[in-house]
């Protein structure tokens, strides 16, 4: 079994990091830049930061505040938001990220995902997919969870592979913020049909959620947000708890 990783998730709107639940009723969860140097002095594997509202608000992410974190962290760095060309990925990669995460701009351009690979590499691209299931499958959202597409979470992520994606960032809106576990039927029907890392998203609320993504869920990594910023689980403890279970961790 490969290493499993344990990724905290910085949600930014306006310059700040904000947690919700199912996508909606924000709120303020600490400065990003703080809360970055936290997870790194703790262990966490990587950080995932979320600019939620740029692809919304049609505008790019935040550098200056990109750039203010990778100062403070040691670790692997992953950045979203408003990204829908290669000067963007440039811009970001220059400002201390070490991968890129693109959701709706690869939904409407999926040729962006073949550009970044081809210029950058796989591994620098990590494609996002904000899912929900609905009556006919789990459909593909954009813009944030606004708009649902008739993009299917399968074809969509396998197509993804294809073009070059190095990981998926699957969040499942329906467990979104809500800590009743992660989507693990949907993340091990993904993981049986994919050869790259998937990294879990949705639903982290105790430690046995992250012990069950990565044994039934077969997930590479376990992202969370809420759970780590308001403290209700702490890094070192899960690494410890999921050690105990037999789990690799990094």
């Amino acid at each position: 079994m490969l290493a499993k990783r344990i990724v905290p998730c910085l949600d930014i709107k306006d310059g700040q990091t904000v947690k919700g639940t199912n996508f909606v009723n924000l709120r303020q969860a600490g400065d990003p830049v703080e809360l970055g140097r936290a997870y790194s002095e703790q262990g966490a594997d990587e950080l995932v930061f979320l600019d939620i509202t740029a692809s919304h608000e049609g505008r790019k992410t935040f550098t200056e505040l990109v750039k203010r974190i990778a100062a403070n962290i040691n670790i692997p760095f992953t950045v979203g938001g408003g990204i829908n060309e290669l000067s963007d990925v440039d811009r970001l990669l220059n400002a201390g990220a070490d991968k890129i995460s693109i959701n709706s701009s690869a939904i409407r351009n999926p040729r962006l995902v073949d550009e970044i690979a081809k210029n950058f590499g796989s591994q620098v691209c990590v494609l996002a997919v904000d899912a929900k299931q609905t009556e006919n499958g789990w459909k593909c959202y954009l813009n944030g969870g606004r708009i649902e597409t008739d993009k299917d979470l399968f074809e969509w992520t396998k197509e993804a592979q294809e073009r070059g994606a190095g990981e998926i960032l699957f969040t499942s809106m329906n467990h979104d913020g809500v800590k009743a576990g992660y989507a693990n039927e949907a993340l091990a029907a993904l993981a049986d049909q994919l050869s790259i890392p998937i990294i879990a998203s949705g639903g982290a609320g105790c430690k046995e959620h992250f012990r069950d993504v990565f044994l039934q869920g077969k997930a590479d990594a376990a992202l969370a947000a809420s759970v780590f910023h308001f403290g209700e689980i702490k890094i070192p403890e899960l690494k410890s708890y999921l050690c105990g279970e037999g789990i690799t961790i990094r």
